[in-house]
C-alpha cells in the first residue's frame, strides 16, 4: 500500500511539473504576441492564442481566421487552419485532430506542445557540432535528446554528462554550463557543495535567467526534484545553446580559497568580555564572496563587525566573545574553506585573568604549530599517492587502447580474409563456368559432325 501511494506521488509530481514547464514555455514565447494562457484544458479552445503561438514560433502569419469565434464550427475552422499550417512546416502529428483541441483534452495538448517544443527549439543544428566522417554523418540520425546531450558534453568535456535527469540534479552541472556559455559568469562551480543542489541550481538559473536571456522554465527546487522528467529537462535545458551574454554583465575570476590568508586569529591571548581582532587577505584570490562565521562554545553566532580596504583587498573583522571555551572561526572564500578553516579559538577567563589567558594561548599556538606541521606532511602523503594512482590509471588507460587497437586491427584482417576469400571463390565459379560453355559447345560441335557425317553416307 505505502509503494502505490508513493508511486502515485511520484507520478503526480513529474505531472505537474511537466505541466508548469510547457505552460511556462507557452508564455514566454506569447510574451510576443502580448498575451498569455493559464491552462491548457481551456485557454486553446477557440483556436485563437493556438494561432498565435505558432505565428511566434514560425515567424509566419496563419491568414485569415474567425477573430471571435463564438460557434463550435468556427472554433473548429481556427484549430484545423494550425493543423493544417504545421503539417506544412513539416511537424509530425500523432493522434489529434481539431476536436480534440477544442473539448480541451490535456493530454493530447500536452503531446501538442511538446511536439511544439521538439520541432521549433530542440531539434536544431548546434554550431560546434563535430563531423569528420562525412560517410558516418549521413548514416547515423541523431535524435534531439541525442543532439542536446552531445552539445552539452562539448561544452563542458571536463564533467560527464550522460543524461538530462539524474546527472543535474546536484545543480552544479548547470553551473558548469552557464559557465562555459559565458566564461566569467559562474568561476566557482567547481567548488560548489552538491548537497546544496537547490542552491546551487538557483545561483545558476538566476545567473542564466539575467544575463544569458535563458528563462526559468523550471525552478530550482523542481530542477533538483527526483521526479522530474526528461522533457520538462529537455525543454529547459534546450535554450543554452541559443543563449547570448548581455551587455555589462558580471564577469569574475575564478575564486581560489587556497590562497586568501586570514592572520590574527590565533596570534593573541583572547578573553571573555574584551575585543577580538583579526585580518584576511584577497589578493591574487580571484572574484569570490567572502563568508565569516564566528560560533560560541554553544554553536551561537557571533555579531562580528567588518571593515574593508578595496586597494589591497583587505578584510578586518573583529567581535567580543562572551563566554569562555572554544569558539570556531569558519571563513569561505568562493564556497570554499580557506586553508585551516574552521579555526579553533579558545577564550579562557575574563578580562581581568589576561596572565592566565596568555599562558593558554601559547600552548593553543604551539598546538596549533603542530597540528600544520601534521598537516603538511599529510598533504604531502596524498599528493604522492595521487601521483602514483595516477600514473597507474594512466597505464591501464594504454593498455585497454592497446587492446582495443590489437582487436580492431584484428577485425581489420579477418574482414580482408572474408573479402578476399570470396573474391577467390567467385574467381574459380568463373572459370569452371567458362570450362562448363566449352564443354557444352564441344559436344554440339561434334554432335553436329556426327549429324554432317551421317548425311554424307546416306547420299
Amino acid at each position: 500500500m505505502k509503494k502505490a501511494v508513493r508511486k502515485m506521488t511520484m507520478d503526480a509530481d513529474w505531472k505537474i511539473i511537466q505541466e508548469r514547464t510547457f505552460l511556462r514555455w507557452v508564455n514566454e514565447h506569447l510574451k510576443k504576441a502580448e498575451t498569455s494562457v493559464d491552462n491548457f484544458e481551456n485557454d486553446f479552445s477557440d483556436g485563437l492564442k493556438l494561432i498565435s503561438l505558432v505565428q511566434v514560433l514560425s515567424g509566419k502569419s496563419l491568414g485569415r481566421h474567425n477573430k471571435k469565434p463564438n460557434f463550435r464550427t468556427q472554433k473548429l475552422e481556427n484549430v484545423s487552419i494550425v493543423l493544417s499550417f504545421l503539417e506544412g512546416e513539416g511537424v509530425t502529428l500523432v493522434n489529434i485532430d481539431s476536436s480534440d483541441i477544442i473539448d480541451g483534452k490535456v493530454k493530447l495538448l500536452m503531446s501538442l506542445v511538446w511536439t511544439l517544443i521538439l520541432h521549433y527549439s530542440s531539434d536544431m543544428e548546434y554550431e560546434d557540432e563535430e563531423a569528420t566522417d562525412e560517410k558516418e554523418v549521413k548514416q547515423e540520425v541523431k535524435s534531439p535528446k541525442q543532439k542536446l546531450v552531445g552539445w552539452f558534453q562539448r561544452k563542458v568535456p571536463q564533467i560527464s554528462i550522460a543524461n538530462l535527469t539524474t546527472d543535474w540534479r546536484d545543480g552544479v552541472r548547470v553551473g558548469a554550463l552557464v559557465d562555459s556559455v559565458a566564461p566569467g559568469l559562474c568561476p566557482d562551480w567547481e567548488d560548489w557543495d552538491p548537497t546544496e543542489p537547490v542552491r546551487n541550481a538557483k545561483e545558476a538559473m538566476d545567473l542564466a535567467d539575467n544575463w544569458l536571456g535563458v528563462p526559468k522554465l523550471l525552478t530550482p527546487e523542481e530542477l533538483t526534484n527526483p521526479n522530474v522528467d526528461e522533457m520538462s529537462m529537455m525543454t529547459y535545458l534546450s535554450q543554452f545553446p541559443k543563449a547570448k551574454l548581455k551587455e555589462n554583465a558580471p564577469l569574475k575570476v575564478k575564486a581560489n580559497a587556497d590562497v586568501v590568508r586570514a592572520t590574527g586569529i590565533l596570534e593573541k591571548s583572547l578573553v571573555a568580555n574584551s575585543e577580538a581582532l583579526f585580518t584576511i587577505e584577497t589578493a591574487n584570490a580571484g572574484d569570490g564572496d567572502l563568508d565569516v562565521n564566528v560560533m560560541d562554545p554553544d554553536e551561537t553566532p557571533i555579531v562580528i563587525t567588518k571593515t574593508y580596504d578595496a586597494t589591497g583587498k583587505v578584510y578586518k573583522f573583529s567581535y567580543f566573545p562572551s563566554k569562555q571555551g572554544k569558539h570556531l572561526i569558519s571563513i569561505r572564500y568562493g564556497r570554499k574553506m580557506i586553508p585551516n578553516s574552521p579555526f579553533e579559538v579558545l577564550v579562557q577567563g575574563f578580562a581581568e585573568d589576561a596572565a592566565k589567558v596568555a599562558e593558554e594561548q601559547a600552548k593553543l599556538e604551539e598546538e596549533s604549530k603542530i597540528k600544520l606541521v601534521e598537516e603538511s606532511k599529510r598533504q604531502e602523503e596524498e599528493k604522492a599517492k595521487r601521483i602514483k594512482d595516477d600514473t597507474a590509471v594512466k597505464r591501464l588507460k594504454e593498455t585497454d587502447e592497446k587492446k582495443r587497437h590489437d582487436e580492431i586491427e584484428s577485425k581489420q584482417k579477418l574482414d580482408e580474409e572474408y573479402k578476399r576469400q570470396k573474391e577467390e571463390d567467385k574467381r574459380i565459379k568463373d572459370e569452371m563456368e567458362v570450362i562448363r560453355l566449352k564443354e557444352v559447345e564441344e559436344t554440339k560441335r561434334q554432335e553436329d559432325a556426327k549429324k554432317k557425317l551421317k548425311e554424307a553416307e546416306e547420299i
